[in-house]
Order: C-alpha cells, then sequence, then structure tokens
C-alpha cells in the first residue's frame, strides 16, 4: 500500500448501518436520546461540582471519585452527539478521523471505569483495614500518583492499540456497529490483524485479571474486617459503601462482557447487537452520579445544600 493509499484511507468517509427507524420513531427516539444526554451532563456535573466545592469533601475517597464523573462526561459525550445527529438528520457517513478519536475515547472511558474503580476499591481496603495508617498512606501525593497511574496508564495502553490499528490498509467502509471501536474498524481491514488480535486480547485478559482481582481481593478483606468488628455502625457504613461499588463494577462488567458476546455470537440480532453495544455506553454514565450521589449520605448532603443555595438564592 503506497503512502498515498494511507492518505487516502485516513481522510475518506465510512459508511454506518444506522438504526433502520421511521421518520416518527426516529424523532421519538432523539427526544429520548436528547433527554438522556442532558440528565448524564446535569447529574455528572452536579457531581462534579459538589464535590469540587465543598472542602469537607475532599477527602482521599471523594477525590477518587471524582475522576468517574470527568470520565462519564467524556463517554457520553463521545456517543450522544454522533446518535443525535443520525436520528434527527439520517446522516450514516462519519469522516475516518473522527470515527478513530470517537474509537479511541470510548475504549478510554471502557477502560477507565475499571481502573478507577479499582483504585476505589484500593482506597476503601486501606480505610477499613488499615485505620490507622490510613492518612499516611493515602496522602495527597500518593493519590496523585494513583490517579495519573490510572489515566496515564490507560491513554498509553490505547495509544498502542490505535498505532498497530492506523498502520493497516483498509478495503471496506461499511461500519455494521453504531458507533466506533476497535472491534468494528478491524472489519475494515484487509491484511493480517494477528498482532492486533493477539494484542486486544491480552490487553482485555490483563486488565481483567488485574483490576478484578484486586477488587475481589479488597473486597473479601472488607468483608472479613467488617464481620471482625464489633460496631454495628461502622460495620453497616463500610458495607454500604463497599456495597454501591460492587454494583457500579458488577454492573459495567455484565454490559462489558455482553457486548464482548454481541460481536463473537454471527446470528445474534442486529437490532439486538446494537441494543446491547448502546447501554453499554448509556447505563453507566447515567447511573453513576444518582447511586453516588443519592446512596453516599456526606455527597448527598452537600449536594443539597450546595443546589439550594445557588438555586434558591437567585
Amino acid at each position: 500500500m503506497s503512502s498515498a493509499g494511507n492518505v487516502y484511507n485516513v481522510s475518506s468517509d465510512l459508511s454506518l448501518q444506522g438504526f433502520d427507524l421511521s421518520p416518527e420513531k426516529a424523532i421519538v427516539a432523539f427526544v429520548l436520546a436528547a433527554l438522556n444526554y442532558i440528565i448524564i451532563l446535569f447529574c455528572n456535573s452536579f457531581l462534579l461540582f459538589t464535590i469540587i466545592t465543598n472542602k469537607a469533601l475532599h477527602e482521599p475517597m471523594h477525590i477518587l471519585l471524582l475522576n468517574l464523573p470527568i470520565n462519564d462526561l467524556i463517554g457520553s459525550t463521545c456517543l450522544f452527539p454522533h446518535i443525535m445527529r443520525e436520528l434527527l438528520f439520517d446522516t450514516r457517513t462519519m469522516p475516518f478521523s473522527i470515527c478513530i478519536t470517537q474509537a479511541f475515547f470510548i475504549h478510554v472511558y471502557a477502560v477507565s471505569v475499571v481502573f478507577i474503580l479499582t483504585a476505589m476499591a484500593y482506597d476503601r481496603y486501606v480505610a477499613i483495614c488499615q485505620p490507622m495508617r490510613y492518612t499516611t498512606i493515602m496522602s495527597n501525593v500518593h493519590i496523585m500518583k494513583i490517579i495519573s497511574l490510572v489515566w496515564l496508564s490507560n491513554l498509553t495502553l490505547m495509544a498502542v492499540l490505535f498505532i498497530l490499528l492506523l498502520r493497516l490498509p483498509r478495503c471496506r467502509s461499511y461500519l455494521t456497529h453504531p458507533y466506533c471501536d476497535n472491534p468494528s474498524l478491524l472489519q475494515l481491514v484487509c491484511a493480517d490483524t494477528t498482532i492486533n488480535n493477539v494484542y486486544g486480547l491480552l490487553l482485555t485478559a490483563v486488565c481483567q485479571v488485574v483490576t478484578v482481582g484486586l477488587i475481589l481481593y479488597t473486597y473479601l478483606r472488607i468483608l472479613i474486617a467488617c464481620f471482625r468488628n464489633k460496631s454495628s455502625d461502622t460495620r453497616s457504613k463500610a458495607l454500604q459503601t463497599c456495597g454501591t461499588h460492587l454494583v457500579v463494577f458488577i454492573l459495567f462488567e455484565c454490559l462489558g462482557l455482553f457486548t464482548i458476546i454481541s460481536y463473537r455470537i454471527k446470528d445474534i440480532s442486529p437490532h439486538l447487537r446494537k441494543f446491547i453495544a448502546v447501554a453499554a455506553m448509556i447505563l453507566p454514565p447515567t447511573m453513576n452520579p444518582v447511586i453516588y450521589g443519592l446512596r453516599t449520605k456526606e455527597i448527598r448532603v452537600k449536594g443539597i445544600k450546595f443546589f439550594k443555595q445557588k438555586v434558591f438564592a437567585l
């Protein structure tokens, strides 16, 4: 493949399958998507500003949690404007450069979720299992190292993934997925993708083994510590906090697993595949701020106080 051919590949448009809805249903879907996006923007921004503007919430757990709404805003913004534009104008083309950008940040979003939740699990483990050393271990410097590790390792891994993808020539331009991601873009390639497949599988396996392993280990230790604790209030608070984290983690893992399985099953309904793929990107950003905002007492109380001061004071 010549250099001119590679330039053409990067600059040409891709065709998307779309949702195949009637004009009436497309308008209804657009309104629902717009409302969902507004809810995601409002709830995650509200959670973000509540933590930032309240010094009482500037604790390690909440500083780590701060990364979750940021990540949810990245993921939802990669998806919703594209879907809303497609539903409203029935546009089924996308420049390859924009498709690559969307795919890159969608993968960054997906990996960041499990990395952030793993970091939060580690924080809860130190707080409950080593309370006397908590302030020493979870210092501001250590917190910044954890956050830097979460984002820099993620960006590096995803950069390698897409560098491997961009080196390959394309001979197809039709996407059957509702949005761009690495597996759907690999289907457009007309060259040997063995290296890409091996790297992708290793990346998925290592990330899953490390994150799931750490989370299972930390929560097992937390459960043991809770049942050894004689204070029912301390035990209840610890279990509630950990339960919230586990709900978010299990929800995302299940949606991600269903998405991966939908790629492997050739006979699955295209509509079901699209629904699973979109649900995996919509449900976590919608539910995360609700789960953490309503279930976490400190954030709920401070959030309501912040809302009353800023809104009713106008």
